[in-house]
């Protein structure tokens, strides 16, 4: 079985995340959603919450939401993963990705990493602009799913960041 990993924060999810999801687990027999703990990050939704949210959207097989400490080469050996899957919207991502994922070559040399490049639709997208837009009353109908909408209207309204 060919299983790939496909980390992030998603604090929260967007369709831009989806769109590679979708894409990625056409390439795999298993998909893992790796959701990130982020020790260091602010994240405004926890990691339970953000877990439930992708498990709400997504019902696929083949698709499973996890969680993950530590380095993520490491998880994605011990769970028998041989590749990373990784979105790209700009240069600066490239830039960022490739230094991770030449570390992650270093560390294990096993797991490859794998680059989709976002649909021109989601380039500009990014939680955290998601979040920015929500809090000052925008619509964002077009960039998260209705659950995510929801979540973030609810977080707005009762006075979370």
């Amino acid at each position: 079985m060919k299983i790939a990993i496909y980390p992030g924060s998603f604090d929260p999810i967007t369709n831009g995340h989806l769109d590679i999801i979708r894409r990625a687990a056409a390439l795999c027999d298993k998909l893992l959603i790796a959701v990130a703990r982020n020790g260091g990050k602010q994240n405004m939704f926890t990691v339970e919450e953000r877990m439930d949210l992708i498990r709400e959207i997504l019902e696929w097989p083949h698709v499973e939401v996890v969680t993950f400490d530590g380095l993520l080469v490491d998880y994605a050996k011990s769970v028998g993963a041989k590749a990373i899957i990784r979105g790209l919207r700009a240069v600066t991502d490239f830039e960022y990705e490739f230094q991770m994922a030449l570390m992650n070559h270093r560390l294990q040399p096993e797991v490859e990493t794998i680059f989709l490049t976002a649909r021109e639709d989601y380039t500009y997208l990014s939680s955290k602009l998601i979040k920015e837009v929500g809090a000052l009353g925008g619509d964002i109908t077009d960039f998260v799913p209705p659950a995510v909408e929801k979540a973030l209207r609810q977080r707005h309204l009762s006075g979370g960041a």
